[in-house]
C-alpha cells in the first residue's frame, strides 16, 4: 500500500493512494498516520479494505507521509562516492546524527533558506519507518521491525554542518530541511531496500543519480545497528544517506542553494517530490 496524509499542517488527514492513483481517505478508519497504526496487525487491518468503498478525495496539500516521529536518525556518509567527494574516507562504522523533528515538511513544501545561510545542500535519500519496536536486533530480523519506505530530502547548510563546530545537528535542522512523502509504501512493496533508484534534480539540471545497491551498510544493518544504541520505536524514521552529486561535491566550484530555485527529487517505486526554494521567515 501506499500510505499518506492530506490537508493543512497540523490537521493532516490518514488516506491511501490506491492502484488507480486515487486518493482515498482513511479518517473514517484510523485518525493518522503514526507510530500506533504501523505494526503488521494495523497495516493488514487496511489491506483487507475495498480502496472503492473510501471517499475519493483531491489533496490541496499532501503532507509528511508519517505523523508524530518520534526520532528522525540520520546516517552520513553512506555510499563510498558521496564520502570520497566530500574528501572523507569511508566509514568503518555508521556515521549517525540526529535531525529535529521539527524540520520535516510535506514532499512539495517550500524549502526555506535560512537568513544566515552560506551554504544550502540537498541530498536525496531512502527513509526508513520503524513499524514494531526495536532492541538490539540482529540483521536477520531487522526488516521485520520496518513498517515501510519513503523519500527523504536530507537538505542540509554546510557551513552550519561543517565550520560552526560541535555536531552536524545544527546543519541539518532548519525548518523545513526535511521533507517526507509523498507516501509511506509499506514493507511488502519494497521485496529489496537495496534496489531502488534514486536522483534528484536542481532547476531542471540532473545533480545526482544513484542506487542504493551502492550503501556502504545496508538498510538491514543500519536498523540493527542502531537498534544497538537506542530503542527504535513504531513511527521513528531512518534516513539512510545520500549518493554522489551533492553540491558541496561539485567541482572545481562548489554549488549551494538561492531562494527562487526548484528541486525535484524521487526513489522508484516511492514517488516524487517538487519544492521552491524560498527566504527563510520567522
Amino acid at each position: 500500500m501506499k500510505l499518506l496524509r492530506h490537508g493543512l499542517p497540523g490537521t493532516e488527514k490518514p488516506a491511501l493512494h490506491d492502484e488507480r492513483g486515487i486518493v482515498r481517505d482513511l479518517s473514517g478508519v484510523i485518525a493518522d498516520i503514526d507510530g500506533a497504526t504501523l505494526s503488521d496487525e494495523a497495516v493488514e487491518r487496511l489491506r483487507r479494505i475495498d480502496p472503492a468503498t473510501l471517499p475519493a478525495v483531491a489533496p490541496e496539500r499532501v503532507g509528511p507521509c508519517v505523523g508524530r516521529v518520534g526520532k528522525f536518525i540520520c546516517v552520513g556518509l553512506n555510499y563510498i562516492d558521496h564520502a570520497r567527494e566530500t574528501g572523507k574516507e569511508p566509514p568503518a562504522e555508521p556515521i549517525l546524527f540526529m535531525k529535529a523533528t521539527s524540520a520535516i515538511v510535506g514532499p512539495n513544501d517550500d524549502i526555506q533558506i535560512s537568513m544566515m545561510s552560506l551554504k544550502t545542500d540537498w541530498e536525496v535519500e531512502l527513509g526508513v519507518v520503524i513499524g514494531k519496536r526495536a532492541k538490539y536486533l540482529s540483521k536477520e530480523h531487522a526488516l521485520a521491525h520496518v513498517a515501510g519506505y519513503c523519500v527523504v530530502n536530507d537538505v542540509s547548510e554546510r557551513a552550519f554542518q561543517s565550520e560552526r563546530g560541535g555536531q552536524w545537528t545544527k546543519g541539518k535542522s532548519h525548518d523545513t530541511f526535511g521533507p517526507i512523502g509523498p507516501w509511506l509504501v509499506t514493507r511488502d512493496e519494497v521485496p529489496d531496500p537495496q534496489a531502488l533508484q534514486l536522483w534528484l534534480d536542481v532547476d531542471g539540471v540532473r545533480r545526482q543519480t544513484g542506487t542504493t545497491a551502492n550503501m556502504i551498510f545496508d538498510v538491514a544493518f543500519l536498523v540493527s545497528y542502531i537498534s544497538q544504541f537506542m530503542t527504535l520505536e513504531p513511527g521513528d524514521l531512518i534516513a539512510t544517506g545520500t549518493p554522489p552529486g551533492v553540491g558541496m561535491g561539485i567541482k572545481p566550484n562548489p554549488v549551494f542553494l538561492k531562494p527562487g530555485q526548484s528541486i525535484t527529487l524521487g526513489i522508484a517505486g516511492l514517488g516524487s517530490q517538487k519544492q521552491q526554494t524560498v527566504e527563510a521567515r520567522n
